[in-house]
């Protein structure tokens, strides 16, 4: 059973010592609350080994710094924990006056009003995160390192049992490459790139989608219902593991199957857009939504000739 996640309080003392020494994450600072983190033992290639938690925390906080929620004090936050824009191996101290000069904030009041404000925001970051993966029941195969090679015996269940496995590395495969790349169409509009390479990044994006799609939906057809945490019941569970990629376009039910049909049968973009061509609709749904920027004003409306460019 997922265990309790700690009060937001416990996670902010324990990010406070954190910050003594800033990132990476130390073993002497780094607390149980924080290691112990349901986010963290699922990010970790081995839970059983600190080093590995150690690992995981660290890319978990980095990742935590990068999508602050506050703009305003986005670069401050970063620099108290040791990032850009501050210099590597300062001491808090050092780290305090960067942090209140990027603010434009007096050093003693940063340190006695805004840090522990910051803090408590960062705290709430992880631990939203370590909700997710709590209420989540759609659980990757963790790799692990091999020591030597598995070879699959020559009998039926063995058979079956790698089969699964195999399709199940096919679907998070998929799932992967299009969280990868709707990551590439957050980052090349903050960047604010020429616009056609959004757009051609947007169609990759539709391409991956239906994939996964594909893919996912393949195996519910093929296993079914199964007792596994990490196996499909249902097509809930195709909707629930695409979602775990990232946020992607509000589509009809027609237009997400139009999208899984294209690229049914593992053909390459080429032939996905070609299939699509005629579909205008869908197009303006899936791009044009992808080109919206985080702060909520569209971007400029995207021509039929541009996608098909794409």
């Amino acid at each position: 059973m997922p265990r309790k996640s700690p009060d937001l309080e416990a996670v902010a003392t324990a990010l406070a010592r954190l910050l003594r020494r800033g990132l990476p994450v130390s073993p002497s600072a780094a607390s149980p609350v924080l290691l112990g983190l349901r986010g963290v033992l699922a990010r970790a290639v081995d839970p059983a080994d600190e080093s590995s938690r150690l690992a995981a925390l660290d890319g978990l906080l980095r990742g935590s710094l990068a999508r602050f929620p506050d703009v305003r004090y986005a670069e401050a936050v970063r620099a108290l924990f040791g990032l850009p824009p501050a210099e590597p191996g300062r001491n808090l101290t050092a780290r305090r006056e960067v942090a209140a000069n990027v603010a434009g904030q007096d050093v003693h009041h940063f340190r006695k009003r805004v840090e522990p404000r910051l803090i408590e925001r960062l705290a709430t970051a992880v631990l939203a995160d370590s909700d997710r993966f709590t209420r989540s029941r759609l659980i990757a195969p963790r790799l692990v390192p091999a020591g030597e090679r598995q070879p699959v015996p020559a009998d039926p269940f063995a058979w079956e049992v790698v089969e699964h496995e195999e399709a199940l590395c096919r679907v998070w495969a998929a799932i992967y490459a299009l969280r990868a790349e709707l990551l590439a169409v957050e980052r090349l509009l903050s960047l604010g790139v020429d616009r056609q390479q959004v757009i051609g990044q947007a169609v990759t994006a539709a391409w991956r989608w239906g994939l996964a799609s594909a893919q996912a939906t393949g195996y519910a057809a093929a296993f079914g219902t199964t007792s596994g945490a990490d196996s499909p019941a249902d097509g809930v569970f195709v909707t629930e593991l695409l979602a775990g990629a990232g946020w992607t376009p509000p589509l009809t039910s027609e237009q997400r199957a139009l999208l899984t049909d294209a690229a049914a049968g593992g053909g390459d973009r080429e032939t996905f857009v070609a299939a699509l061509h005629a579909e205008t609709s869908l197009c303006r749904a899936w791009v044009d939504a992808l080109l919206t920027t985080a702060t909520g004003t569209a971007g400029v409306e995207v021509s039929h000739q541009e996608r098909q460019d794409s």
